[in-house]
């Protein structure tokens, strides 16, 4: 089945992970992507398959050019002629230097709509500073202290400012772009900061930061991770009343005495000893098997392996398995589907 952005053109610039995300999505939506490459020395043509050896780099044809030279320059321009949509991830000001930002992009396609990803933006005092997550998430808040234990919350290992607050974001503003030139017939400049869109997107922790009781920044017992017999984890999301009593049942708890009420924050350790004394006492997976048939909101910490296999991830083709080439069978790479 063709994609729905069968018949759009991407031209990309390799350069970071961000812009690499945007056109692993892209293509995956059925974009033809096209990823120019800074490698001086190498030839190769637009119609040449990027081997998948990193899984953000499936889904593309490939194009080496040096972008220092004036004859990469005007071949950049020329592909991005017939390009609708083109992202970089430059810092702030070499794109232009380079001569291919969006001044000289759009005077040779005004439809083109030129993105461009950056860590904290176009403007201020930081615009040309490195931008890592691990900063992003600090700056914005999204490490706020933890009102239980007054250290900083721990990093998400999964780049959230990256990919969820950038490249989404960013995925977002050009489709949303590419649909306004359909009214307008010009292409625009869209604009995405990764420290925006980390802002954006932990809009509900500022929000409930001033909540007492919060079930998701605290150590809330029904809100957490637990270790079984065996030395696996589990984690509890059973913020609902009705999840948490199914949690209670499974764990042959609904009839305990004196149970701590988890309305009360002041009874979390208790409760917290309580259910993890209940989970250390078998192996995850005998608690996987348990669970599996109840909605009590808990799911095993899974390996990047283990995910892959996943009945419900497998149902829905979450992880796809790529090639390193088409003779070479025996290496590949499970990697999330876009």
């Amino acid at each position: 089945m063709a994609g729905p952005l069968t018949g759009v053109r991407v031209l990309e610039f390799a350069g970071s992970a961000p812009t690499a995300f945007v056109g692993t999505v892209l293509s995956g939506l059925g974009a033809d992507v096209v990823r120019v490459d800074r490698a001086p020395g190498r030839t190769a043509g637009p119609d040449e398959p990027r081997p998948p050896e990193n899984p953000l780099s499936r889904g593309r044809r490939s194009v080496a050019l040096d972008l220092k030279s004036p004859e990469g320059v005007e071949q950049a321009l020329s592909l991005a002629e017939h390009a609708d949509l083109l992202v970089e991830g430059f810092r702030p000001g070499v794109a232009d230097r380079l001569g291919i930002g969006p001044e000289a992009a759009l005077a040779r396609n005004p439809r083109l709509v030129y993105g461009r990803v950056s860590g904290w933006g176009q403007q201020g005092e930081w615009a040309g500073r490195a931008a890592h997550d691990l900063a992003v998430l600090a700056l914005t808040g999204a490490l706020d202290t933890d009102p239980a234990t007054g250290d900083p919350l721990l990093p998400p290992t999964a780049y959230l400012s990256s990919f969820a607050g950038g490249a989404n974001a960013h995925v977002q503003a050009l489709l949303a772009a590419l649909h306004e030139r359909e009214r307008s017939g010009r292409g625009q400049v869209v604009d995405t900061a990764l420290a925006d869109g980390a802002a954006l997107i932990s809009t509900l922790i500022h929000q409930w930061r001033e909540v007492p009781g919060n079930h998701t920044v605290t150590d809330a017992p029904h809100y957490s991770l637990y270790r079984a017999a065996d030395g696996r984890h589990l984690a509890v999301a059973a913020i609902e009343p009705r999840l948490y009593q199914n949690l209670l049942e499974q764990l042959g708890l609904t009839g305990a005495d004196g149970l701590p009420d988890r309305a009360d924050p002041e009874a979390w350790p208790a409760l917290r000893e309580l259910i993890a004394a209940r989970f250390a006492t078998r192996d995850r997976e005998h608690w996987v098997k348990l669970f599996d048939a109840v909605d009590a909101g808990v799911a095993p910490v899974l390996t990047a392996a283990e995910a892959a296999g996943h009945h419900q991830l497998a149902a829905r083709n979450s992880f796809v398995e790529i090639r390193a080439a088409p003779s070479a069978s025996a290496v590949s790479t499970t990697c999330p589907r876009p």
